[in-house]
This record gives C-alpha cells, sequence and structure tokens, in this order.
C-alpha cells in the first residue's frame, strides 16, 4: 500500500483527512506520551509534577528553536515536490536536518550547562523541586537531538504526504515509554526507581528509538530521502529561504513559549502546587490543540503543494474543509472539559485540595477550545502559503496580552483564576482574528494556472 497520498488530484476532504488522521493520531500518540508521564509522576505527589512543569517548559522553548528547520524545510518541500521538482525538495531536506543538528548541540550544551540559572528563572520556593526540575532539564534537553529529527523529518514526511511513517514510529515509541515510565520511577528487581529522573530517561530512550525507526523507512524510501546528503554542502539560497520561512514561525513559538515561562513565574506567586496545576491543565488541554496542531500540519502541507502547483482553488477549498472540521472538533472540546472536569483532573493529580484548583483551570479555559483550533489551522493554512511573518506578528502581539491581562484580572476577586481567563480572552480574539486574515489573503490568491491557460487557449 502507498503511504503517500496525492494532495494535488482528487477529492479534497478525502486527501486532507486521508494525511490528517494519521498526524491527528501521531498528536494524540505524542499527547499519550505527556499524559503517561503525568499520570505516573502525578503518584509520586504535586511537588514532583511541578518540577517536571518547570523543567518541562524548557522542552517546550526547545520546540521554539527546531521550529526554523522544521516548518522552513516542510513548507520549501511542499513548494518543490508541488513544482515536480524533486532534486530541490531533497536539497531542502538536507539543508533542514543540517540545521537541526546543529540547533540541537547548542541547545543542549545551553541548557545542560545552565541548568541553575534556568530554572532559578521561575523562583520555585522548594530545594527538592529545584533540584528535581534541573535533573530533568539537563536529561531531557541535553539530549534533545532526538526530539528535534524527529520533528524535522516528520515535517519532511508530512510534505511528501506521508503522515502514516510518523504515526507508526511515534506509537513504537509511546509503548515503550509506557513500559520504561513505572519500571524507571519507581523501580522493579534490580532496578532502583529514580523518580522525576527515570520519567525524564523513559522520554528520552523512547525518542531514540522513534528516531531509529524514521532511519530505518528514510532508508527504504525512493521518492525524496535515497537523495538527501545530509553531511553534504547546502547552498547558501536553499539555505536562506529555509530561514525565509521558518524564521517567523520559530521567532512566534520562542516568543511564544517565553511568554508563557513569564506566567508560569507569575503563577508561582500563588504557591508551587499552582505550578502543577498550570502543568497538568496545560497537558490535559493539549488533546485538543495538539491535535489542531496535527491538522494544521497537514494543511500545511495540502495548501503548500497545491500552491506551488498553482491550484489556488484548491487551496481555499481545502481550508475551508479542513476549519469546518477543527471546530466541530474545538466543540467536542470544550464540552468535554466543562462538563468532566473533576473526572478529567482527578486522573493525574490525586490531592484532594489541588483538584477544585484544577477544576477551575479545565472549565475556564474549555470556554475557547474550538477558536484555539481556529487559530492553528488557520495558521497552518497561511504557512502554507508562506505567509509566516504575518502569523508570527498577530500570534506574538496577541499572545503577549496574556501578560497585561492576567496582572489585571489577577488583582481582581478572581485570583488566580483571573490567569486563566487571560489565556481563555486571548485564544478567542486570535482565533476570530486569523479566520478573517486568512479570508482576506485568500481573496488576493490569482486564478488557478490550469483556468487562466484554458482562458488563453480560447482567445
Amino acid at each position: 500500500m502507498n503511504k503517500k497520498i496525492d494532495l494535488l488530484k482528487g477529492n479534497i476532504f478525502t486527501s486532507l483527512t486521508g494525511l490528517a488522521l494519521p498526524i491527528m493520531a501521531t498528536a494524540l500518540v505524542q499527547m499519550a506520551y505527556n499524559l503517561t508521564d503525568m499520570a505516573w509522576i502525578g503518584l509520586v505527589g504535586s511537588p514532583a509534577v511541578a518540577a517536571v512543569g518547570a523543567g518541562g517548559m524548557y522542552v517546550w522553548l526547545s520546540q521554539g528553536v527546531v521550529a526554523l528547520a522544521k516548518m522552513g524545510g516542510q513548507v520549501k518541500v511542499a513548494h518543490s515536490l508541488g513544482r515536480g521538482d524533486k532534486e530541490d525538495a531533497a536539497v531542502y531536506a538536507s539543508g533542514a536536518l543540517q540545521m537541526g543538528l546543529l540547533f540541537a548541540f547548542l541547545y543542549g550544551a545551553g541548557t545542560f550547562f545552565g541548568a541553575e540559572p534556568l530554572i532559578g528563572f521561575f523562583g520555585l520556593n522548594d530545594a527538592s523541586i529545584v533540584h528535581n526540575a534541573q535533573v530533568y532539564l539537563k536529561i531531557t534537553c541535553g539530549l534533545i537531538v532526538f526530539s528535534f529529527l524527529n520533528s524535522i523529518i516528520t515535517g519532511i514526511m508530512t510534505a511528501m504526504g506521508d503522515s502514516r511513517t510518523p504515526l507508526f514510529a511515534n506509537v513504537i515509541g509511546l509503548v515503550l515509554n509506557m513500559v520504561l515510565d513505572p519500571v524507571l520511577i519507581f523501580g522493579l528487581g534490580p532496578i532502583k526507581g529514580a523518580g522525576v529522573a527515570g520519567a525524564a530517561i523513559a522520554t528520552v530512550m523512547a525518542q531514540a528509538v522513534v528516531t531509529m525507526v524514521f532511519i530505518a523507512a528514510m532508508k527504504k524510501d525512493r521518492l525524496l530521502f535515497h537523495r538527501v546528503k545530509v553531511f553534504h554542502k547546502v547552498s547558501w539560497d536553499h539555505r536562506k529561504a529555509i530561514i525565509k520561512i521558518g524564521f517567523p514561525a520559530s521567532v512566534q513559538n520562542l516568543i511564544y513559549t517565553s511568554i508563557s515561562m513569564v506566567l508560569t513565574r507569575f503563577v508561582t506567586g500563588f504557591g508551587d502546587t499552582a505550578v502543577a496545576v498550570l502543568r497538568v491543565g496545560g497537558q490535559i488541554e493539549s488533546i485538543s490543540w495538539m491535535t489542531a496542531d496535527g491538522f494544521a500540519a497537514a494543511i500545511n502541507s495540502f495548501v503548500g503543494q497545491n500552491y506551488g502547483a498553482g491550484q489556488y482553488g484548491r487551496v481555499k477549498k481545502g481550508y475551508f474543509t479542513a476549519a469546518g472540521v477543527m471546530f466541530v472538533w474545538g466543540l467536542f472540546c470544550s464540552v468535554l472539559l466543562i462538563a468532566f472536569p473533576e473526572y478529567i483532573f482527578g486522573l493525574f493529580i490525586h490531592e484532594a485540595e489541588v483538584i477544585p484548583m484544577g477544576v477551575r483551570y479545565l472549565v475556564i479555559l474549555g470556554f475557547c477550545q474550538m477558536f484555539m483550533c481556529m487559530e492553528l489551522t488557520t495558521i497552518g493554512a497561511l504557512s502554507g502559503l508562506g505567509k509566516t511573518l504575518l502569523c508570527s506578528v498577530i500570534s506574538v502581539v496577541f499572545t503577549s496580552a496574556r501578560i497585561p491581562f492576567a496582572m489585571v484580572f489577577s488583582s481582581t476577586a478572581l485570583g488566580l483564576d483571573g490567569v486563566w481567563w487571560a489565556f481563555t480572552i486571548s485564544s478567542i480574539i486570535k482565533g476570530i482574528l486569523f479566520f478573517l486574515c486568512f479570508l482576506v489573503v485568500s481573496g488576493k490568491l490569482p486564478e488557478d494556472k490550469c483556468q487562466t491557460l484554458m482562458e488563453e487557449g480560447f482567445e
């Protein structure tokens, strides 16, 4: 069975969902990674959860670093394949992988040797939490190379129309992670439990296996990867094109995460337990945003290839199909978080005094899930058109607004809940604004190349 889907022909809904469903499943698998860690760490206690939350912020930050290579590589590979230029696509893939390896080395070294001041930023009060957070950071980010390679390869494969291989690789990683987590956290037989460090080791080992599965799949590929030469020089023009597309997306992710880190520092003022609530609540909420982000990757490749082929009408139809699907998904997630918050949060945190805080987090964030899904889907489509700078400006401006919103709202009777309302309000604004932006941008696209050629032929 051919794993690659033709995004340039055939029924749009079938092509788009055929590519998107494995990506969404992959996103759910990645979410399961995080939730598995959180479920086992939750049994250790909320202080351990707070430690993983603080150290995990830098894992999240790393995704902004790799976004330059991933987004730039994915979009340019899609554009090249849409034009039918496989050699050019291979050069872009090579350049993206080279950047990823360089970024992984620099980021890994920086976080490993700078763990103390990096964790110190959050102002945590408990010495054991601080120590565990540093350990988690050193392991997960010091060996970030596997995560970076997996992210870039996933992007390239998605641009090729292959979303099944990343799903297969991540399922293997999830199974391994689920087995290793309890063994390395609590111990088994001669294996001594390592707590937070065990969770970090399990995650890195699973990511390494995923990388090996990807490498095995790449060796069998005859569309693109057999032409990829990671250790050959890539021209500056190709690197510059990757940077031009990827840099705005990278800056957007870095600023977004930095804002979240500032807000985490702000939340620490309400106690270390509040950090645990933020960490667990965010992981639970990821059921919507990681799935939407996966669908966004599909619409990114769909739009990228069809834009490269000059099929602009198909670009528009593809976006509205994706937007409709994601709005319904977001609505479902909203109902889930608002109707069953206590049951869901109670799966991960077991201290009775912490659960009410988590319940309020889920209910408040439940009101914005459909708008957040629209935001991520539209970012994927606009990025496929090469409009990454526009996406970055909107995201940075309105995500930054969360800081003053949180300061104002939390100073009222809302208290900590005011911070959660800051998240929700900004997501609603961004979802509406991104949708309107796509309407404007898509309205300026020219007619399809094939239609124009037909009209010229009749003249």
